[in-house]
């Protein structure tokens, strides 16, 4: 009875190996750069791992008398001040009507703590470094200009245009929501 189990494993073993892949080959590794993607105007951007601290959903807010009409208003999140920027309109544009889907990506800075909305989060974007463009695409020549640094195409053609948040918190105009 022994000799018969032995040769039951042992024609297993056999079969398992006959079975069995082999290992997997070396595949290079193709650089590859991420960032969260999000919906503005109609049109796919990304913004680069680092510059959004977080995303949520839009918290209710207070208005601010004497701003301009892109400052949404205030919001306590966590015990902290958050002020709401409407992204769409301080590009010229105004956000889509469809308000469950609108998500607030949350800039901080050293000199500044901002909640900007926009139409919709798309969630983590990955490209591989050879579909990198310098130039802005169809952006060149609009509000966007000054914020795209360049663009992505994935694999189903479409553009994702990178949108650098530390050149919009730079920006003066940004910067200084006051009316006067």
């Amino acid at each position: 009875m022994a000799a018969n189990a032995y040769q039951v494993l042992a024609d297993l073993a056999v079969k398992s190996r006959q079975s069995a892949r082999g290992l997997p080959q070396k595949i290079e590794s193709v650089p590859r750069w991420r960032g969260l993607g999000f919906m503005c105007q109609g049109q796919r951007f990304v913004a680069p791992m680092g510059q959004i601290t977080e995303m949520m959903e839009v918290p209710g807010t207070t208005r601010l008398p004497g701003v301009q009409p892109w400052v949404i208003g205030l919001a306590n999140v966590r015990g902290r001040l958050l002020p709401l920027f409407d992204l769409a309109m301080y590009l010229g544009g105004q956000l889509s009507q469809q308000r469950k889907i609108h998500r607030v990506l949350v800039l901080e800075t050293e000199e500044l703590f901002s909640g900007l909305v926009v139409e919709r989060a798309l969630g983590m974007q990955h490209f591989e470094l050879s579909q990198f463009a310098e130039n802005g695409g169809d952006t060149q020549g609009s509000a966007l200009e000054p914020y795209v640094a360049g663009s992505y195409t994935d694999t189903a053609g479409e553009t994702w245009h990178v949108f650098d948040f530390l050149k919009l918190a730079a920006d003066p105009r940004f910067a200084n929501a006051s009316l006067v």
